[in-house]
């Protein structure tokens, strides 16, 4: 096998998976940021107090 082929195939199998994993990965975390403000901006009332799907939202259900 020839040099080139053997760093064509390292390039297919190893780099180009890996860099698409860890471009996806940081894409996924500023869309949940941006998404995650977004909804709590939508979720005040007109005096800036959280409504009552934010605040269920932030309790623990699980704590009693």
């Amino acid at each position: 096998m020839d040099i080139g082929a053997i760093i064509i195939l390292v390039a297919l199998l190893v780099v180009m998976p890996v860099g698409v994993l860890m471009t996806m990965g940081g894409l996924a975390g500023v869309l949940g940021t941006l998404i995650g403000r977004k909804s709590d901006l939508d979720n005040v009332d007109d005096d800036g107090e959280p409504n009552e799907y934010l605040t269920i939202s932030n309790t623990r259900h699980y704590d009693e």
